[in-house]
């Protein structure tokens, strides 16, 4: 059973809104700079604020049904923001460059007009694995380098 013609107009206009409103917030907290100056402003707390209302993109792309990976994407923009955002001074400088809600506001557009995700998507995802895994086997590596080398002057053995 197919709903009336009006509820589906109806439908289609509020979902548009939610990613007008995204778009919006994207204005006024990124390309006004209203997030990095709260957060000058409010150390920590500035940040934690526009976290929280950085998820409202997420929410969305959720509720229209979005590919997982462009949740991700978006998780990830806030994060970033949040954690580095959080350093004073310098993490409200960076919040000046980043726009995670910008971001997050093109990828919704991107996405409300394109559909499934594409191959980019896919290929960002495993490239912020590799990167991930080339960042924990430095400190790994290191560990076990020093570690040989105290067992190997403990027994006597000089490297």
């Amino acid at each position: 059973m197919t709903p009336p013609h009006d509820a589906v107009m109806h439908d289609e206009r509020d979902t548009g809104r939610d990613v007008a409103l995204a778009v919006r917030m994207a204005d006024w907290l990124d390309d006004r700079y209203i997030d990095p100056l709260v957060g000058l402003i409010l150390p920590g707390a500035g940040d934690l604020l526009f976290a929280a209302v950085g998820m409202y993109p997420i929410f969305v792309a959720l509720r229209r049904r979005m590919p997982a990976i462009v949740a991700a994407r978006m998780i990830r923009n806030v994060a970033i923001d949040l954690l580095l955002g959080a350093i004073p001074v310098l993490g409200d400088l960076f919040d000046f460059v980043f726009k995670a809600h910008r971001r997050n506001a093109n990828l919704l557009l991107e996405r409300h007009v394109l559909g499934p995700s594409p191959l980019h998507d896919w290929a960002a995802v495993l490239g912020a694995v590799f990167v991930l895994v080339v960042a924990l086997s430095v400190p790994i590596a290191l560990v076990v380098l020093a570690l040989g080398s105290i067992f190997a002057r403990l027994q006597g053995h000089a490297p």
